[in-house]
């Protein structure tokens, strides 16, 4: 894998300085951005950090700053069709992939640049929303960390009974007809925090935060996107209906769920932390679906245990061939 410098949008507020961001080629020959901080000293270990649709590598400056400050280096992707990564549609508001496993691409990109920069180990995973059924995805594959995390993971997406049936069908049929880079019904091209105003949004609770991801897209609205194709909802339907037939890897997890999570399917995530060995659920009071990005006693809850959850990882004791 050959990598190449990469910009880097540090003057944004909220994003650590001390980061470097570099292009990657992956096997398919898609050029993708990652970014990574290391910590001073002793590390211990390194923390992979999967976004969400419509996410890109600076909007987790404050995650990458809280934990580079508990001793974890960090990776953040851009995944294909986002962020400053190849987009792969001529109309680059549209959010696409031409098939869901081809971010498990981006994965190895992203291992990989931790591997050729040596980041130490051990490595863990955190994965939000879309990047939580990518990561499920690559911890079931073998992915090489010692812990996983998930914050409002899309393990499948909510839509209302009623609603089911017609998005299935209709993210099937209109590939099949020329129109599956449309988008479906109720969403468009412009990005969902500049169309809506902090109050009713469903993402967080914190006006700060929500303001900030504003101000990004003000700065750099060539970093957002708007809905997704209706190839990129099929796709991501068909995943998650494999990924609810395979089974829960025996990995250390803690999977976090806001009680106001209105985006991804409740029912799917409970479901899966139900067969998880070892795994545990918290449901946050007062959360919506960046748990990252909200209030910051909620904030400290879930960056308390994550920590909790590396150092256990790393602690316990080695399976013997």
């Amino acid at each position: 894998m050959v990598t190449t410098p990469a910009p880097l949008l540090d003057e944004m507020v909220g994003v650590p300085k001390n980061g470097l961001a570099w292009w990657a080629r992956t096997t398919d020959k898609v050029r993708i951005r990652l970014a990574f901080w290391r910590v001073p000293g002793a590390a211990r270990g390194t923390v992979l950090i999967f976004p969400g649709r419509t996410e890109y590598i600076e909007k987790y400056g404050d995650t990458v700053r809280e934990l580079t400050g508990r001793g974890y280096a960090c990776v953040v992707v851009d995944w294909r069709g986002q962020g400053l990564s190849d987009r792969l549609l001529d109309d680059t508001r549209l959010g696409h992939v031409n098939i869901f496993s081809d971010y498990q691409h981006d994965v190895d990109a992203a291992v990989g640049v931790a591997r050729e920069f040596e980041l130490p180990a051990p490595f863990h995973m955190i994965g939000h929303s879309m990047g939580g059924a990518i990561g499920l995805r690559a911890v079931i594959q073998g992915l090489p960390v010692e812990s996983c995390a998930f914050t409002g993971p899309m393990w499948d997406i909510y839509m209302s009974p009623v609603l089911r049936p017609f998005g299935w069908a209709l993210s099937h049929l209109a590939p099949i007809m020329g129109m599956g880079t449309r988008l479906p019904p109720s969403t468009s091209v412009e990005g969902y925090v500049q169309a809506q105003p902090f109050e009713n949004n469903v993402l967080t609770a914190d006006e700060d935060m929500y303001r900030l991801m504003q101000d990004h897209m003000t700065a750099h609205p060539e970093l957002g996107i708007g809905g997704p194709t209706l190839v990129w909802l099929r796709e991501a339907l068909n995943e998650c209906r494999y990924l609810a037939g395979q089974d829960s890897p025996a990995l250390p997890c803690v999977t976090f769920l806001g009680d106001r999570e209105s985006i991804v399917d409740c029912d799917a995530v409970r479901q899966r932390m139900e067969r998880w060995p070892g795994g545990e659920l918290q449901v946050i009071p007062g959360a919506h679906h960046e748990l990252l990005m909200e209030v910051p006693s909620i904030r400290a809850r879930v960056f308390d245990r994550l920590d909790a959850l590396f150092q256990g990882a790393t602690a316990r004791p080695k399976a013997t061939a």
